[in-house]
């Protein structure tokens, strides 16, 4: 909740919304939303809640990077960033980054995003880290919005690239 102030002026970045969901309503959403969140853990304690945010060398906040980590080892991943910072490399590190944490301390081993089919910025974001299209199998497990579609990728403990 002490990023909240910050976080609600990055993604109430209108561009962010171009292929997903809708900007946050208030910043009392925003410290509600953050509240769960910093249990770190569903109710049932089946999934861990984890999010980081991404801040330049100059303090400044610029986006987040999340993951809800199973039991099984499976993670799904998401993040956003402030349009202002697109382009820049800045996403693809932060994921990096979330990626070895993931596979070095909390045992994930497979990762999935799920994305407007749209969003060309972001899938290409997921392959260059080496993501790929999900089967239609695990498409249709998740019930997938026509529009949606599901990346995947393997992770190794300290085995992953820096590209």
């Amino acid at each position: 909740m002490a990023h909240a102030e910050e976080m609600f002026v990055v993604i109430s970045d209108p561009a962010i919304y171009e292929h997903e969901n809708r900007p946050p309503s208030s910043l009392e959403w925003i410290l509600e939303r953050f509240a769960r969140l910093e249990s770190r853990s569903s109710a049932d304690g089946s999934e861990q809640w984890l999010n980081w945010v991404i801040r330049l060398p100059t303090s400044e906040l610029v986006g987040y990077v999340q993951a809800t980590v199973k039991a099984n080892g499976q993670a799904a991943i998401a993040y956003e960033l402030s349009s202002a910072y697109w382009g820049r490399g800045l996403a693809r590190r932060a994921v990096q980054a979330m990626m070895t944490e993931l596979a070095d301390h909390y045992r994930a081993h497979t990762l999935t995003a799920v994305l407007k089919r749209e969003n060309r910025r972001s899938l290409q974001l997921l392959e260059r880290l080496g993501f790929s299209l999900a089967s239609a199998k695990s498409h249709a497990e998740l019930n997938l919005d026509p529009g949606e579609v599901l990346m995947h990728r393997g992770i190794k403990a300290h085995a992953l690239g820096t590209s």
